[in-house]
């Protein structure tokens, strides 16, 4: 696979003629590499129109005005970690939209950190970039490609080794660097060690609903703390958590969340695992609807007081589009999906699974997941 090619780079080449691309996502997931194939194709951190803010020269020649001269693109790299960043940007685009070309990347959410300056509205389009997904790797996946995501995970450099050794040894310097160094730098906090463990402790919380006083102990701080070092890892796209889809025929539980993570192959093997990985695909098609046509996606789940549950509810401008559960085994459907469908206005119910079934059975629709991100056209 050509680790170049991303789904998103012709919607980048559409919009970068009239427009700002603001393009944010995790570390490592690419987008780098996204970006400086728009300068050439050989082009590297060495090319005149690659400008990281992490590098003191170039951050001194940015606060100066000082552009690589006969360079149509720029590629501006971290430079939200400058404080008054949206200044800059604005002054670069609007002195230099009719000779350039602008595409800014960070790893952490530019969207969050677009704090203080000038209005940059109507001048950017955001879009964020996601791990490969089945349908980015191979149009008709196979059950290799599934087994290779799972153990792998979705992030280019590991998925291509496809290395057990070096999948930990990247796990360990990723989780590091967002912890200490990205964390440093945009946000003040100084129980670092804490955060730390903070950290270690979520892959066992993945996919039940996520007890926020159970880490409060844990870690022996405040609620608030714990609650705001969350939004945190959030905002620098190490986590995602989502809420529970209400309806006035069930008991829907208000306040609970479920926890998942960007890189799914740091969470236990099995079924945690695999529902990661259904929620990162589900959650890359709500981000991918919501930057490319504009309408309100969310990602929720379905849980009432009597503890029936189905994993995952796809809503689009407040209208619910269709329900998805996670089973590791392809034989028997939820009781909860009946009862869900005779209660909510939800039109579709799928169960995804590993094997190889594909039947129908009341309000579900059974089928194995490649299939189902198949069917479905998922990015």
């Amino acid at each position: 696979m050509n680790a170049r090619t991303r789904y998103l780079e012709p919607i980048i080449e559409s919009v970068l003629p009239r427009k700002m691309v603001f393009l944010g996502g995790p570390r490592q997931v690419g987008k780098t590499t996204l970006a400086l194939g728009f300068l050439g194709e050989a082009a590297d951190e060495t090319h005149p129109g690659y400008l990281n803010w992490d590098d003191p020269l170039t951050a001194a020649r940015l606060r100066r005005f000082e552009l690589p001269a006969g360079e149509p693109i720029l590629v501006l790299d971290e430079i939200h970690k400058y404080a008054r960043w949206r200044g800059l940007i604005k002054g670069l685009f609007d002195t230099e939209k009719s000779r350039r070309r602008i595409l800014v990347t960070g790893s952490a959410r530019l969207d969050h950190y677009r704090k203080g300056g000038d209005s940059l509205v109507g001048r950017y389009r955001y879009l964020r970039l996601h791990p490969f997904s089945l349908m980015e790797l191979n149009e008709s996946p196979s059950e290799d490609d599934v087994e290779s995501l799972l153990r792998f995970g979705g992030f280019p450099e590991p998925f291509l080794l496809q290395d057990e050794r070096e999948l930990r040894i990247w796990q360990r310097d990723r989780v590091s660097r967002v912890v200490t160094a990205d964390l440093r730098d945009l946000e003040h906090v100084r129980e670092i060690s804490l955060v730390e463990h903070l950290v270690e402790l979520l892959p066992s919380r993945v996919g039940s609903p996520l007890s926020v006083k159970s880490l409060r102990e844990d870690l022996a701080v405040d609620h608030k703390t714990v609650e705001r070092w969350l939004v945190i890892l959030e905002n620098l796209y190490l986590c995602f958590r989502i809420s529970p889809f209400g309806s006035p025929r069930i008991r829907a539980v208000k306040k609970e969340r479920k926890l998942y993570l960007w890189d799914w192959s740091m969470t236990p093997a099995g079924g945690a695992r695999f529902e990661n990985l259904v929620a990162s695909q589900l959650l890359k098609y709500c981000h991918f609807v919501e930057d490319t046509e504009g309408h309100t996606m969310e990602l929720r789940f379905l849980r009432d007081t009597d503890k029936r549950e189905v994993d995952f509810v796809v809503v689009k401008d407040r209208e619910p589009l269709f329900a998805v559960e996670c089973k590791t085994g392809e034989r028997g459907v939820s009781p909860a999906i009946g009862y869900f469908a005779e209660r909510t206005s939800i039109p579709r119910f799928y169960q995804v699974h590993l094997g190889e079934r594909h039947f129908e059975k009341g309000a579900a629709t059974v089928l194995p997941f490649r299939r189902f991100c198949r069917e479905l056209a998922l990015p």
